[in-house]
């Protein structure tokens, strides 16, 4: 064997030890994402002392993702920069269908359910009492809906304010604008806009905290419960990873009084149960009966386009009930 060739395979070699050491080093740090149902500062105050124990008891660097919008951690999580991530369901949703997630684990709030409502509220000052003065009153109100991939800031009103009542919210309202639940309260504390899409996590929350600001605000109209909140990784996560992950989620807060603490601080939240994306079964169906109502709907349609995709909205139903 010549030296050049012996130099050559050590050379090789020490590349493939190093390139193994990076990789090794890689595989013990993982980016969560944290979805933006509020400023990106107050999440990192609620958040943060959840990654530090994470790191503590799984060994594993923990960076955080706080991303101006829910797409901004769905995206992330489909190009591989975030590993784990706190999602809603509708989010939750795109991330397995986009991003190659998979959940794991479901929130568990204080009072022992696995559910939280959607909410219209109003200023405590504003006209408006019930749902039915909303919608009789739709062109004279500026409304607040949230993000696009929230569960209960747009898919669950979407579905049960306005499609159950043959409503466009695009057109119905004198002025309509998307922001997070946070900004949404903000809003109508502020009379900026009338009515607002929220739920019953940051309003207890509001309540907890800040209960002179709560009172300002009426509650129009709450939703049949939605599953709570998933946590999801990518299914190509290092198996060892997944599995640190997902023990030290599983077992937090079940003895300790410092961490439920910590949850509690979050969103009320007193632990977690296991769970699998057949979470989402109901959030699909509801997309699905949403987009049937739309399709039934659309004059644009030719009455052979919307039959085809009745019947296909249809088929959907009829798989996910199976």
């Amino acid at each position: 064997m010549t030296t050049r060739l012996v130099r050559s395979l050590a050379a090789l070699s020490l590349g493939a030890a190093t390139w193994a050491a990076s990789w090794a080093v890689q595989a013990q740090e993982i980016n969560f994402g944290i979805i933006a149902t509020d400023a990106a500062s107050v999440q990192r105050e609620r958040w943060e002392p959840f990654f530090r124990d994470m790191e503590k008891k799984t060994g594993l660097t923990v960076k955080s993702f706080y991303a101006p919008d829910y797409a901004g951690v769905i995206e992330a999580m489909r190009f591989n920069k975030v590993q784990v991530a706190w999602y809603g369901n509708k989010a939750a949703m795109e991330a397995v269908d986009r991003a190659n997630g998979e959940i794991f684990a479901q929130v568990r709030y204080k009072d022992g359910s696995y559910g939280y409502h959607a909410l219209l509220i109003t200023h405590k000052d504003s006209p408006y009492k019930t749902l039915d003065d909303v919608l009789k009153n739709s062109k004279n109100i500026n409304f607040g809906i949230g993000d696009p991939n929230s569960t209960s800031g747009f898919l669950v009103p979407t579905f049960y304010v306005f499609a159950q009542n043959k409503v466009d919210h695009r057109t119905a309202f004198k002025t309509i604008r998307s922001a997070s639940h946070g900004a949404n309260i903000q809003a109508a504390l502020a009379k900026q806009v009338d009515v607002a899409t929220n739920n019953t996590e940051d309003m207890g929350k509001l309540e907890a905290n800040k209960p002179e600001l709560f009172q300002q605000l009426r509650v129009l109209w709450k939703s049949p419960l939605i599953p709570s909140d998933p946590f999801v990784f990518r299914k190509d996560l290092d198996p060892a990873v997944k599995e640190k992950v997902r023990s030290f989620v599983l077992n937090y807060a079940s003895k300790d009084p410092q961490e439920k603490a910590i949850l509690n601080k979050i969103y009320d939240y007193d632990g977690f149960r296991p769970s699998n994306n057949d979470q989402l079964i109901p959030i699909r169906e509801l997309e699905l009966f949403r987009d049937r109502g739309r399709a039934e709907a659309d004059a644009k349609l030719s009455a052979d386009e919307k039959a085809k995709l009745i019947a296909e909205i249809d088929r959907k139903l009829a798989a996910l009930k199976k």
